[in-house]
């Protein structure tokens, strides 16, 4: 957001005054409105101009976002002294637009937001493909690519990343070519890049034992296969028992082949099975459970809850909203304790059931696949154990031997 304020001031041609709206707020009372004043006199005198403050809801902060009106703190008496400042500006010819920056707009005071005041909003989400690729064109050339970098391929292998992230995978990559002793980037090392950001930094000082080391690789080669064998749009890149970050013991790496902003109820029930794959596995080959599986069970029933109470995917409860208006909850960070809205008790009852079923019947699905392709399972594994990473051809090649005898109630268009 910062940049962008900047490259509008350049694209302008005009004086660029910017500063963080925490810099406002002091101890001392009417430092702040002191220093908004001060602000807009330089800013006046340098006409026209742009004035940036960024992190806006430090000063910005709605009035009486405690339940209690009124008040006399010098936060708010800053935000007055902002308001009246850009209330000003029709006065004589000085021409001073006021630009600013928040990652939390729903805190706002209403009336930052009024007509003539901040009244333009622009949301900057994160890049889609081409927005990915020209960032890390812009960030590769501080760097000696190798003729085998591929940056478009590296920017569909990473949805979802920011700015920053990619700057960080530019820089990770680059660290992992010098310390190879490599003079140029490689394809390769962006794609070690990749895996440092998504899943952590390799672990291999955690050994784990033998027992621990097959249940994790059954584990890892279920998600895969259930993945593979339900359609799943994300195609399985690597499947790895080597330890990364803080917890995971193993990990399979899918990635995106396009980027998608739909999902289809169909789509989410395959998600949810292919979560499910890894516990399945683990029940088909040792009859029992570990608890290896619980980051994959949270995702697995948060993703059904929200089918029932928030898509309306329910045949059971029907196209109705049961959970609280996310509109004014901004970068997935919502305020609310408990999303839900206030339902009867046999609605709630209804909830429950109907999540269980949802993920009662993707587990199913997931055993009878694995069961079914039972003898691949075993071979998958016991080649993970030897070799303890699949990637590439060799891992398309086993997964192209699956049977799809479940992909028929997944192809929906």
């Amino acid at each position: 957001k910062t940049l962008m304020a900047k490259a509008v001031a350049g694209e302008a041609g005009v004086a660029f005054f910017s500063i963080s709206g925490s810099e406002f707020v002091e101890l001392f009372v009417g430092a702040g409105a002191a220093r908004v004043r001060d602000l807009f006199e330089q800013a006046k005198k340098k006409a026209p101009c742009i004035i940036f403050i960024d992190e806006l809801d430090a000063i910005g902060r709605s009035r009486n976002s405690g339940g209690m009106y009124g008040g006399n703190d010098e936060r708010e008496q800053t935000l007055n002294q902002l308001l009246a400042e850009m209330d000003g500006f029709s006065v004589g010819d000085a021409t001073v637009i006021v630009l600013a920056a928040t990652n939390r707009p729903e805190v706002l005071d209403p009336a930052l937001l009024r007509p003539g005041r901040f009244d333009r909003q622009v949301l900057v989400d994160r890049p889609d493909l081409s927005g990915r690729l020209q960032i890390l064109e812009i960030y590769a050339q501080k760097v000696k690519l190798g003729s085998d970098v591929n940056l478009r391929a590296t920017a569909a292998r990473t949805p979802g990343f920011s700015g920053a992230d990619l700057s960080n995978l530019v820089n990770e990559a680059a660290l992992l070519a010098a310390r190879r002793r490599q003079e140029k980037v490689a394809q390769e090392d962006f794609s070690e890049a990749i895996e440092r950001v998504v899943a952590g930094l390799e672990k291999k000082s955690r050994v784990l034992n033998e027992k621990e080391k097959k249940i994790v690789a059954y584990h890892e080669v279920g998600h895969a296969l259930v993945a593979a064998a339900v359609g799943d749009s994300k195609k399985i890149a690597k499947i790895s028992i080597v330890p990364r970050g803080m917890a995971a013991l193993g990990y399979t790496l899918q990635l995106p082949t396009e980027d998608k902003f739909l999902m289809s109820a169909e789509e989410i029930q395959a998600e949810i099975a292919t979560l499910l794959g890894g516990r399945s596995a683990e029940e088909v080959v040792f009859g029992s459970i570990t608890t290896g599986a619980a980051n994959d069970l949270q995702r697995a029933t948060d993703l059904a809850e929200r089918m029932v109470t928030m898509y309306g995917m329910s045949k059971v409860l029907g196209p109705l909203a049961y959970e609280k208006g996310q509109q004014n909850s901004f970068l997935g960070d919502s305020m609310m304790g408990n999303p839900r809205r206030n339902v009867s008790d046999d609605t709630a009852k209804a909830i429950d059931a109907e999540v269980k079923d949802i993920v009662e019947s993707a587990h199913n699905k997931a055993l009878n696949i694995l069961k079914s392709n039972r003898d691949l399972l075993e071979t998958i594994a016991q080649k993970i154990l030897d070799i303890e990473v699949i990637e590439g051809s060799e891992l398309q090649n086993l997964l192209n031997q699956i049977q799809f005898e479940h992909k028929e109630s997944t192809t929906v268009a």
